[in-house]
């Protein structure tokens, strides 16, 4: 893909319509092959795959009215658990019945209809991250609720870095103290 975008040649954005229904392996596909998926119902009990979801920043388009008729009624329905977690949850066209059932506040419907448009229309700095990418009169997103989303992501990557470093680092200790063909002393 990177390829064919430094061209300015087309490419296609995947989107499945995966974890609506059926084996959580369908979502974990779509983790792996996708820049977001529509539905994700199924993600309310994956944790770690929401987790997945959540440091990818993987969208996810769901549509609560369809699964209420469908698979969940609308009131368990993930959606404001998601949100709350940060995961990139677009609501598409039930912003109102959403905002009266859940009672989301107008910062929440504005960042849930920020991660619903087509991401140019956001203004010129759209591809920045936090608040550079942030253009209030075009989202309406206040920059503390922004910083706030992309500090705490951050925070999160930096902490699986660190730990993992700290592995790492452990682990040379332990093959620095091998001696006589890996046999401990």
């Amino acid at each position: 893909m990177s390829y064919f975008r430094e061209r300015g040649l087309n490419t296609f954005s995947l989107r499945p319509h995966c974890g609506e229904a059926g084996h959580v392996s369908h979502l974990v596909t779509g983790y792996l092959t996708s820049e977001s998926i529509a539905h994700g119902l199924l993600l309310r009990k994956v944790p770690v795959l929401q987790y997945l979801f959540y440091l990818s920043q993987i969208g996810i388009a769901m549509s609560p009215l369809s699964n209420n008729s469908l698979f969940i009624s609308y009131h368990r329905n993930p959606l404001p658990e998601f949100h709350m977690k940060g995961l990139n949850e677009a609501l598409m066209e039930e912003y109102s019945i959403a905002a009266q059932v859940w009672k989301l506040s107008s910062c929440d419907m504005c960042e849930l209809a920020r991660n619903s448009v087509k991401v140019h229309w956001l203004g010129p700095n759209y591809k920045e991250e936090g608040v550079l990418g942030n253009d209030i009169s075009r989202t309406n997103v206040p920059d503390i609720r922004v910083s706030f989303r992309h500090e705490t992501l951050v925070d999160e990557l930096c902490s699986l870095f660190r730990t993992r470093n700290i592995h790492r680092i452990e682990n040379d200790n332990d093959d620095n103290n091998d001696v006589d063909g890996g046999q401990r002393i």
